[in-house]
């Protein structure tokens, strides 16, 4: 055996004999929070270092699987149909991660010249790098790459060169804005906003496409229903999307399908899937349009709750409170919390139980604050999370009830989560002459420096341009 192949089997027997028996015996279990830490990073770092190797000899495969003659090809020898399947049985993945690996191989291997043999400049030289430097794996390469790829001669190739730098940086943690190694799904939003920037032809020629392909067909009705297939324009899925999201948001008042039974907790649990969800969203969506011409939308409207809390709780901010349609109390905490994202109405009642002060409807971001906060920030500002606009919430930066303004510039996108348990979370959210900036725990950036947070592709590309 070659000493590639020894070495990674020492590495396995090094893994069987020194890790497996203490994840057997529940050894996670006791350790510490910064000792389990360490162990998800060494085992990434591990991951990212194998991912090189699959790449690598993926990519070996795929070249020696290209021959003309069918005969002479690896995966016919081998009684294969074509790569992805004969990686599929030999690892055991998926078919679409061997699709991945090839895809990635083809990004950044170094092809040997048919001529002189010498290996030739792969297509992103720094991505490769990045790779062979475990500071990259397949999931953070794809992304990255897939977007200036697509290009084709459409981009100069010295300025996908420049960009390909960049991505590395980003995935190594020395791009310019100093931020921490970027996760894969952020890796993607800055490819893709690179590929904006040095797309020479813009959208117009993938409009046209679009546009000529467009189309929707009901087939004929059958016994199980009425099929539909077509093709539909960006902006046109996009809306749809936007109506899906209006009425399948896990933080928007339920819709009901069908009457309600008598007593509403008596209920069957939704077994729906997500397809007829969203198949019962679009008849809501017609419904509602051919009735009224209104449409549910997430946040713009959201519903008045009347608190009652007592009166010496309400200014001291402590104590519980009571919603209207729950029995259950809600905290001080999560009444700021939903306080960030509806109507408000605030009774208050003495110990006798008598109406102290009767409050009128105080109405947080309307919804046209909302749509210029989510072009501003994009999604969930808490780097990675990656929540769309659509289903975030929108937060106090400094606490309405601590006089911070209903404007936008006090106000910032977070995911439910992130806006529930911020104070617990690590991170610190302030605002710059407008510009939500966020810090992020010791843990995961010790410098704990304050960094502009945003996935808005239009501030992205803006950046990009002032470099």
């Amino acid at each position: 055996m070659t000493p590639i192949v020894d070495e990674l089997r020492a590495l396995a027997s090094r893994i069987d004999e020194a890790v497996m028996p203490t994840l057997r015996e529940g050894g996670m279990r006791g350790l510490d929070d910064t000792e389990l830490i360490a162990v998800m990073r060494a085992a990434a770092h591990v991951q990212r270092q194998l991912d090189a190797v699959m790449v690598e000899s993926v990519g070996e495969v795929d070249a020696r699987s290209r021959t003309a003659v069918r005969d002479e090809r690896l995966t016919s020898r081998l009684g294969c149909h074509d790569v992805p399947e004969l990686v599929e049985r030999v690892t055991r993945i998926s078919r679409q991660s061997a699709s991945g690996y090839r895809k990635a191989a083809r990004a950044v291997r170094q092809e040997a010249s048919v001529t002189t043999g010498q290996p030739l400049d792969p297509a992103l030289p720094p991505l490769r790098e990045a790779l062979m430097d475990a500071a990259i794996g397949v999931d953070g390469l794809l992304r990255a790459a897939d977007p200036l790829l697509a290009m084709g001669a459409r981009a100069n190739r010295d300025d996908v060169l420049t960009a390909d730098a960049v991505l590395a940086a980003h995935a190594r943690g020395e791009a310019a804005d100093g931020a921490p190694p970027a996760s894969a799904d952020l890796l993607k939003v800055h490819a893709q906003t690179w590929a904006l920037f040095l797309d020479q032809d813009g959208a117009e020629p993938r409009e046209n496409r679009t546009t000529h392909h467009r189309s929707l067909t009901l087939g004929a009705a059958t016994e199980r229903g009425v099929p539909i297939r077509g093709m539909l324009l960006p902006d046109v899925a996009a809306q749809l999307q936007r109506i899906f999201d209006s009425i399948l948001s896990p933080r928007t008042d339920r819709v009901r399908f069908s009457e309600p039974t008598e007593r509403d907790d008596a209920a069957p649990p939704d077994d729906r899937t997500r397809q007829q969800k969203q198949h019962d969203a679009l008849a809501t969506a017609l419904t509602v349009a051919a009735a009224s011409g209104e449409l549910p939308f997430v946040g713009g409207a959201p519903p008045t709750l009347i608190v009652s809390v007592r009166a010496e709780d309400l200014g001291s901010g402590t104590g519980e409170g009571h919603a209207h349609e729950t029995d259950l109390p809600i905290s001080a905490a999560a009444l700021r919390h939903v306080g960030c994202a509806g109507v408000v109405q605030r009774v208050a009642l003495d110990d006798r139980g008598r109406i102290r002060r009767l409050g009128t409807e105080e109405r947080v971001f309307n919804r046209h604050q909302r749509r210029a906060i989510g072009l501003r920030d994009g999604g969930c500002i808490i780097p990675g999370c990656g929540v769309p606009a659509a289903w975030c919430e929108i937060h106090h930066v400094t606490d309405h009830a601590l006089g911070g303004p209903t404007h936008t510039d006090n106000g910032v996108l977070l995911c439910w989560y992130h806006h529930r348990y911020l104070d617990r979370s690590g991170w610190s959210i302030r605002m710059n002459s407008g510009v939500p900036e966020v810090r992020a725990p010791s843990w995961f950036d010790p410098s704990r420096q304050w960094r502009p947070a945003t996935t808005s592709k239009p501030r992205l590309l803006t950046a990009i341009r002032r470099q």
